[in-house]
């Protein structure tokens, strides 16, 4: 074996435990011969007839001990021989055995097998932002989404989800979700642990997307009612829009392969297809989400003008026009959208122009699939003014 299959396997060995090999092992044609607890145990695989024995391994369980990672190392790289697999092969079969796995595939048409390295960024980004939804679902249905999201999330998005390999088929995306190692022997007794939140976390997904899909065929004024009750969100709905913005692309396939140590859920069990016309309609879908999770209300907002657009001259021009300004409104960085005119027009064209901070304040709602601010639009030129007699 070259020394670079071989410094594979050593990376392998450090990213996996003896409990997820000996889980991995157990549910496949594995059979285990004995087992001396912390310290070891032996594995026989029997060929096809079930007469003989294609392979035998030895699994070192006792971390502490001085030889652990050579044996371990050793141990991988046998199970490594006996089924003809390299490093990489051999880390996806242990980890799928305690890891969901969320398959994203761009069905686009691709004369050499890839895609615009724009493209593949802005959908990795996409991709985090989906399961940043989710996760912040699966923690708490009835949170804003808004804010301090809790703890659970960020150490999921920290800890426990992994950008794996890109596979054949159109352009496949792989997010592994790892449900950590199986329970030790000395697990206390008791009630029984509830559901991981890797799990719940892709379960909420599955279910999100699942019902998305539905919605952009038929709308349901109960998930209207309790959108975290379906594993819907704004901000899940949104990250699909992202991914679906290029042209070419003919449909999002989203599938999901369950870890075989536990049990499947009731959701994720197809491939959720979205379509164009899924796709065209997710719009619609996300503007329904977004004024259940954020009524109109009163804000004031502070960015810069990024456009203006005047509106046909009559006899009684007054310089209307339509003003957009880029502003962080709650963390979120929004293009909010307000008619103004007279005065207020003219100050936010010296904004403009100057590239000055431009302070606003009306009724914040999302509606025609944009951010806008109605009601008594207010202009705030105190900063302008002085900026302009300096």
């Amino acid at each position: 074996m070259s020394p670079s299959a071989l410094d594979g396997y050593r990376e392998v060995a450090s990213t996996l435990t003896p409990p997820a090999v000996s889980q991995y092992l157990a549910t496949q044609n594995w059979e285990l011969e004995t087992r001396q607890a912390e310290v070891r145990e032996i594995w026989r695989l029997p060929d096809e007839g079930g007469h003989g024995v294609r392979g035998r391994i030895m699994l070192p369980l006792a971390t502490d001990y001085a030889d652990f990672p050579q044996r371990f190392n050793e141990a991988l790289l046998a199970l490594g021989r006996i089924h003809d697999w390299d490093a990489t092969q051999l880390q996806e079969k242990i980890l799928s055995t305690r890891a969901d796995l969320f398959f994203v595939r761009l069905n686009q048409a691709m004369s050499d097998g890839t895609i615009p390295f724009r493209q593949a960024e802005k959908t990795v980004d996409a991709i985090f932002k989906l399961l940043k939804s989710a996760a912040t679902t699966a923690a708490d249905p009835h949170h804003s989404h808004l804010g301090r999201r809790p703890t659970a999330v960020s150490d999921f998005l920290e800890e426990d989800v992994r950008l794996g390999h890109t596979k054949r088929g159109s352009f496949v995306f792989t997010v592994i979700t790892r449900l950590g190692d199986p329970p030790s022997d000395h697990q206390p007794s008791g009630p029984p642990v509830t559901q991981l939140f890797p799990r719940r976390v892709m379960t909420t997904l599955a279910q999100g997307l699942e019902t998305t899909q539905k919605l952009t065929h038929q709308w349901d004024q109960q998930v209207l009612d309790s959108p975290g009750t379906f594993g819907v969100s704004a901000g899940l709905v949104e990250s699909l829009e992202e991914m679906a913005e290029p042209e070419g692309l003919l449909s999002l396939d989203l599938s999901f392969e369950w870890a075989a140590a536990e049990v499947p859920p009731e959701v994720g069990a197809g491939v959720v297809v979205m379509d164009r016309g899924v796709m065209t309609a997710l719009p619609r879908v996300r503007e329904r989400l977004v004024r259940q999770e954020e009524p109109a209300r009163r804000e004031t907002v502070v960015g810069m003008v990024r456009s203006l657009t005047r509106e046909d001259a009559g006899p009684n021009d007054d310089g209307a026009g339509t003003v957009v300004v880029v502003a962080d409104v709650r963390g979120k960085t929004r293009s909010i959208h307000m008619a103004l005119s007279g005065r207020d027009h003219e100050w936010a064209i010296l904004a403009y122009r100057q590239r000055l901070p431009f302070t606003v304040t009306g009724d914040l709602c999302f509606e025609r699939r944009a951010w806008r601010l109605t009601g008594d639009v207010h202009v705030d030129s105190s900063f302008l003014r002085h900026q302009a007699g300096s």
